[in-house]
């Protein structure tokens, strides 16, 4: 079988040798290869009113639980041969919304700096992690992180989590980093499309194209998913699902992985930067299979839940 490579890998790979050329590209190799970092120490900031103390947990298996959460990893197998499905969603209940954080790589924020989602969760202290949305990829998008805004700029639909724990969808165009702070926003999260609003799969998600970046249009068909969802305030479903590899699991469309949410109760759910990049990471291990290899991609950003 002939190798998948991500679009992202073809893009590195094209810029560096048009770069290395000389071409009129260079600007592209800036854009999208070289770090460029923004705020420096991104991950303390915002947590400085925030419990910090290591939880006094018990991890059992694929489950853990402390005063200040619980997480429980239930692994997902439908189909065989070329149609199976290798999934894992943790359900997570925390005491307060605080506890489920975000780091940057490096602990810097800016744009193409990267690290795996195990290498930022154990510097991040994470008992559980999944990678983010990725925002390093991209210029725009509203990126408010513990409680923190470190971009405004609004471009397609969001996710918000606010201090209350409740997760909601929302019009990035029609609000401002700012207000959403101020209004108390914890997270944001900028990749999408929405899965779920009211408890229901949303009519047309096969089809929505999530940004117009060079190199990644589409983010439709049997792909490797990762997403975020919520149960009740308090109460998060986080989703990786393993794909592009044939015999172990195909990957799941927009939709299937949206229904995946509902049968577990979600009313809200979003979808993640997947692909390559879905990766789930608990007590310091590696979950699922990376495209059947086992082996992580690096990304800009994790989700997690405080350990």
């Amino acid at each position: 079988m002939t190798p998948r490579i991500s679009r992202r890998g073809v893009l590195a790979g094209g810029l560096g040798l048009l770069a290395a050329a000389g071409g009129g590209v260079g600007w592209a190799a800036n854009r999208y290869l070289v770090p460029h970092q923004a705020v420096a120490n991104a991950n303390q900031i915002g947590t400085e009113d925030v419990a910090t103390e290591a939880a006094d947990g018990t991890v059992d298996g694929l489950s853990y639980s402390s005063d200040t959460a619980t997480v429980t990893i239930e692994r997902i197998t439908t189909g065989s041969g070329s149609s199976a499905v290798v999934g894992f969603v943790a359900d997570v209940v925390v005491s307060d919304a605080t506890i489920l954080r975000t780091a940057f790589a490096d602990d810097a924020f800016g744009t193409n700096i990267i690290a795996t989602t195990s290498t930022i969760a154990q510097q991040a202290g994470a008992i559980l992690a999944v990678n983010g949305d990725y925002y390093g990829f991209r210029d725009t998008g509203i990126v408010i992180r513990n409680g923190t805004a470190f971009r405004d700029a609004g471009a397609r639909q969001g996710l918000l989590l606010d201090r209350s724990g409740e997760l909601r969808l929302y019009d990035e165009t029609a609000t401002t980093a700012a207000t959403l702070v101020a209004d108390g926003a914890w997270q944001t999260w900028s990749f999408g499309p929405g899965l779920v609003s009211g408890g229901a799969v949303i009519d047309g998600i096969d089809q929505v194209e999530i940004d117009t970046n060079f190199g990644n249009h589409s983010v439709q068909g049997t792909q490797p998913r990762t997403g975020i969802g919520m149960v009740a305030a308090n109460h998060f479903l986080l989703v990786a699902v393993d794909g592009r590899s044939t015999g172990y699991s195909r990957g799941m469309t927009m939709t299937e992985l949206a229904q995946l949410f509902v049968d577990h109760g979600a009313t809200v759910a979003y979808n993640l930067d997947g692909g390559g990049s879905t990766t789930m990471v608990f007590d310091g291990d590696l979950v699922n299979n990376p495209v059947g290899k086992g082996k992580e991609r690096a990304t800009s950003d994790i989700v997690f839940v405080a350990g």
